[in-house]
């Protein structure tokens, strides 16, 4: 089923980052280039499976070539792993698995989910986001998890 994604991954474009804010029934996605320092969220995908995810994600990443993925890691507040971090690095393994080629790395998302209702809620007060705009609460984590990933790895994005 996941043969596709076995192929041999082309060289990523220099620099363009993939986020990942994984959930059971909404995973959220964005993209950033370092140069920009911001992300920009995509279409979250709606998968009921690992399996849908995993199928999902490997066109994604076919798509847009990024140089690294990063997929927020839920922590608990003292920053311990908990269950579902547990279920984030199970997916990921199988995640790297299907993309050899394309490293794979954590960033702690404890108030990625809070960031992104308050972003959606400014935006909504400015007129600028309406309500049926919150499914994409999801692609607007992952892109604060991809923005706080290039604050604390800047040696990591400047391959230019």
């Amino acid at each position: 089923m996941w043969a596709a994604c076995n192929r041999p991954v082309a060289m990523p474009e220099a620099g363009t980052l993939l986020g990942i804010d994984y959930g059971k029934r909404c995973t959220g996605l964005a993209i950033a280039h370092p140069l920009t320092g911001s992300a920009r969220p995509l279409a979250p995908l709606n998968a009921n499976s690992d399996e849908a995810r995993l199928t999902a994600l490997c066109k994604v990443i076919k798509d847009w070539k990024p140089s690294q993925v990063v997929i927020g890691l839920p922590l608990s507040a003292s920053g311990d792993e908990t269950e579902l971090s547990r279920a984030v690095r199970s997916f990921a393994e199988r995640l790297q698995q299907q993309v050899p080629g394309t490293p794979i790395g954590f960033q702690d998302e404890r108030l990625t989910s809070v960031g992104a209702a308050e972003r959606h809620a400014e935006r909504r007060q400015q007129g600028r986001a309406r309500q049926r705009d919150a499914r994409q609460l999801d692609s607007v984590a992952a892109s604060l998890i991809l923005e706080s990933w290039m604050q604390d790895h800047p040696h990591q994005t400047n391959h230019e």
